[in-house]
């Protein structure tokens, strides 16, 4: 028999993997010292500028008010000190472009001084604008591939910081991107817009509460960080991973998660030496990252920072995903941020918690301990409820991907079905709103042990529920449906510009009623709340998000969508409904909701597209040369056994020469149906790969799967499922 000298020299390799010795402690350096280290943060603003700019910098960041260009030149002086104080020699204006990756083009401070020395310069039109080439970036139609121009703006709102690299450091400056004629070609401009819109209609909900300190509302988010880690000799030994980012193939493996031992586990040693050393360089970057934990599959992680402003938080996802990946390179590892690299283990989402906050309130999704009293908390939560009912089909649409397709709905992620989850007590007090009841105080109390060493704990207001898309968890909401490939940016532009939608709407509901008689508030606050559950109540479910039961009665008896692949939802990006929302708040205009249809679709396209090209050639390169060996020596077997007279039987032969030419019938009808792919339409295209396409490939995988269970394992070339997930 020939070995395989691929697969098995990636298991030896991996098995003889010393974890290097830690190139820091935490003995030496605190955290608390390290924390925020590289970032040009608000104490480092306060010694380095003058009192005067630093008071008006402030005003911009915490306040929102127009920045002063006057001031531009000083800040770009200071903050060039600092970074090359810090060793770096280059600046880039960091954006993030419909890619949903980080995109960066470096500068050089220094600048010929005419008589052949250098000076090192940045100048304030340096720091506030860049112009990097527009051209090759998704634009979705918006302009013509020769229009090449874009600006890059600087984002006040997020401080700049350094990133260090093992020869030197660059300065990095959050900005945001945009068109020569003003469109937005990434992901922070919306985001801040949407910002913006949030603040000014929560402002008129706080005065009819009378509060009017005109304190900003700040939209913040909590997005907890999933993802995959295997040894990179396997992922090299996996085109289908190195290329689409998932398994195309793959047997079960004997064992996965079903004995439930893997989540919140003791952290393998390898593993906690990358989470130490992420959190050491994310430290310095100023992320609070707070968890860390073993996930429910097998090789499934999980980070997640401590809840900040929406801005700040987009940004540092993105600063964590890229961290995540970069670290592991050191730990000869390889972080998978694919929502479902492995079929039948569980998938990586990025459950975003949001909510709205201002100084005064703290989060306005706060119940308090009696909230059947709390009115202004009920107002803003009945919001949530009509925004989700109104605009359930957006929700799905921000978190379309092809890769979250696989696991959404997959009884290990919220379905495709938007609805909110509010607990036992909370829906109690709805309830009886909108029967014209007074709601009753619930006592949560405690929660004994029966152990008398065991303190009592503090019960919460209502359970969790893991099935829901959007659950209430105590002062939040968590958005359950997010991608752990996904900007956070797109699912906080929809959910804040719906909320102020909503809240505008129940302003004028309350202002109408009132008439300026806030002896009226109650009565007012009572009527909101039940016309808005009697039209929009339908939406909220805190049962079993899985069962086939609630499906049906989601769709057939409470009439809420279920748009179950991207292909359905990625459209509504262009409904009536959303342009008219988001036009109307200025977030996005009809042509950028177009554009982003078509780059969507276009990515979603691409992505199939591109799995089954590795589909067929894998088929055909990897899978059955290995078969057909197998075959053969089998086929030799059976010949040398019979001819000395001993009875073999040739099941095994029959069955696998069955496995071998069903594989080779489902990839040759898989070629027709690409070859048959319909061209110029990129909806019709989506359609037509969602529906025979990818039932094509997982034809083709089926055999292949078979196959893998029993072709002589040294001839199977594909590191297995067992020796990915489990070899560490």
């Amino acid at each position: 028999m020939s070995s395989n000298t691929s697969r098995q020299g990636a298991i030896t390799a991996v098995t003889n993997y010393s974890t290097p010795e830690a190139s820091f402690s935490f003995a030496d350096t605190k955290p608390t010292e390290l924390f925020g280290c590289n970032v040009f943060n608000d104490n480092v603003m306060k010694d380095r500028l003058p009192k005067k700019v630093y008071k008006s910098l402030k005003k911009t960041i915490e306040d929102g008010a127009a920045i002063d260009p006057s001031i531009a030149d000083t800040v770009a002086n200071a903050m060039k000190e600092w970074a090359m104080e810090k060793g770096a020699t280059h600046y880039t204006h960091v954006f993030y472009p419909l890619t949903g990756l980080t995109a960066e083009k470096h500068d050089s401070f220094i600048s010929p001084d005419g008589s052949g020395n250098c000076i090192a310069e940045f100048e304030g039109k340096l720091l506030i604008q860049g112009e990097p080439d527009a051209s090759s970036f998704p634009n979705g139609g918006l302009r013509a591939t020769f229009e090449a121009r874009g600006y890059t703006a600087w984002d006040v709102t997020s401080p700049a910081y350094i990133l260090e690299n093992p020869n030197g450091t660059f300065l990095c400056i959050p900005t945001a991107f945009i068109s020569w004629k003003g469109e937005a070609l990434d992901k922070k401009t919306p985001l801040l817009k949407a910002t913006q819109v949030v603040n000014t209609s929560a402002q008129r909900i706080l005065n009819i509460f009378g509060d009017k300190s005109g304190n900003r509302v700040a939209s913040n988010a909590g997005p907890e960080q999933e993802y995959f880690l295997i040894d990179r000799n396997f992922f090299f030994a996996r085109p289908d991973l190195m290329m689409s980012g998932r398994t195309l193939f793959g047997a079960k493996p004997a064992k996965g998660q079903e004995l439930d031992d893997h989540y919140f586990g003791a952290v393998p040693r390898r593993v906690l030496s990358f989470m130490m050393d992420v959190e050491h360089e994310l430290y310095k970057l100023g992320v609070p990252v707070k968890t860390r934990h073993n996930e429910v599959a097998p090789g499934q992680f999980e980070v997640a920072p401590v809840y900040e402003q929406s801005n700040i938080a987009t940004d540092h996802n993105q600063m964590i995903m890229t961290t995540l990946k970069s670290v592991a390179k050191r730990h000869g590892m390889v972080c998978l941020l694919h929502e479902k690299p492995f079929a039948g283990i569980n998938g990586s989402g990025k459950h975003v918690n949001y909510s709205l906050s201002c100084n005064g309130h703290g989060s306005l999704f706060d119940p308090g301990d009696n909230p059947h009293e709390n009115a202004q908390f009920l107002i803003f939560c009945a919001a949530v409820i009509r925004a989700v009912h109104m605009h359930s089909k957006l929700l799905r649409a921000v978190v379309a991907t092809a890769s979250n397709d696989h696991r959404l709905g997959a009884n290990e992620a919220p379905p495709a079905i938007m609805s909110i989850f509010l607990g036992e007590h909370l829906s109690e007090i709805f309830n009886k709103i909108q029967e014209g009841n007074s709601p009753t105080p619930t006592s949560t109390g405690f929660l004994k042990a029966g152990v008398d060493t065991l303190p009592p704990l503090p019960r919460d207001a209502g359970d969790r529920n893991r099935t829901s898309p959007f659950a209430f968890t105590g002062n939040r909401f968590e958005f359950r449906a997010v991608g752990s490939n996904l900007s956070i940016a797109g699912p906080q532009v929809a959910l804040n510009t719906m909320m102020a939608e909503s809240l505008d709407f129940i302003a004028d509901e309350m202002e109408a009623f009132m008439g300026g008689d806030e002896s009226k508030l109650n009565d007012a606050v009572n009527k909101v709340i039940k016309d808005i559950m009697d039209k929009h109540g339908q939406v909220v479910f805190n049962g079993d998000g899985y069962s086939e039961e609630w499906h049906k009665e989601a769709v057939e008896e409470r009439g809420l969508p279920n748009l179950r692949t991207s292909a359905d939802a990625i459209p509504e990006l262009s409904s009536p409904e959303t342009v008219e929302m988001f036009t109307k708040y200025g977030v996005f205009t009809k042509e950028e909701l177009e554009s982003r249809k078509e780059i969507y679709l276009e990515q979603y396209n691409q992505a199939i597209v591109t799995e089954a090209a590795l589909v067929t050639k894998l088929a055909k390169t990897h899978i059955l040369p290995g078969a057909v060996r197998y075959q053969k020596e089998l086929a030799e077997t059976c010949a040398a056994m019979k001819a000395i007279g001993v009875e073999f039987t040739t099941g095994t032969l029959e069955d696998l020469t069955a496995k071998l030419r069903g594989m080779q019938s489902a990839n040759i009808e898989l070629e027709k149906v690409m070859a048959a792919k319909p061209e110029g339409d990129v909806e019709e295209e989506a359609k037509y790969l969602c529906c025979t396409a990818l039932p094509a490939m997982l034809e083709v995988r089926k055999y292949a799967d078979q196959l893998e269970e029993v072709v002589a394992d040294d001839l199977w070339c594909l590191p297995s499922y067992s020796e990915m997930l489990f070899i560490k």
